[in-house]
């Protein structure tokens, strides 16, 4: 509702932690209704390549992190460079390069950090019984 009376349409981006399609369009239905007044609908849910969440309870945005774990075949020792997506919560860009370095502290693993980018996304919803598992997100 906007402050002249009319109804505004929006499309909210939010991420849920969900099993399938038809869970994750009911989670966000139940999270969202207690919020919303009259008519709203999910326009569409799909999978994301988003591997991993670090949560941070102060920070209000979400950045995505493209990272490049970087391996060596033995055989041929040949670079190889696998992209992942991993989803950082913090209050600004700054602080989401940090949480990363932080949620990236015991890791063994080589990587390099190929981008970060503010996303639209809203909100993550998660399942506890999930945690850590891929998530499909809701628009």
């Amino acid at each position: 509702m906007q402050e002249n009376g009319s109804v505004k349409k929006v499309n909210e981006p939010y991420l849920v932690d969900a099993l399938s399609f038809t869970e994750a369009e009911a989670r966000i239905i139940e999270e969202q209704t207690p919020y919303i007044s009259g008519d709203f609908s999910v326009s569409a849910v799909k999978r994301t390549k988003i591997t991993e969440i670090f949560k941070d309870d102060k920070g209000d945005r979400f950045y995505l992190v493209k990272v490049a774990f970087i391996t060596i075949d033995e055989k041929t020792a040949v670079e190889k460079r696998s992209i992942s997506q991993i989803l950082v919560q913090a209050g600004d860009f700054k602080s989401a390069f940090e949480n990363f370095l932080e949620g990236m502290k015991g890791s063994m693993a080589d990587y390099e950090i190929v981008s970060i980018s503010e996303t639209q996304i809203l909100d993550v919803y998660y399942a506890p019984h999930l945690a850590g598992q891929k998530p499909a997100s809701a628009e």
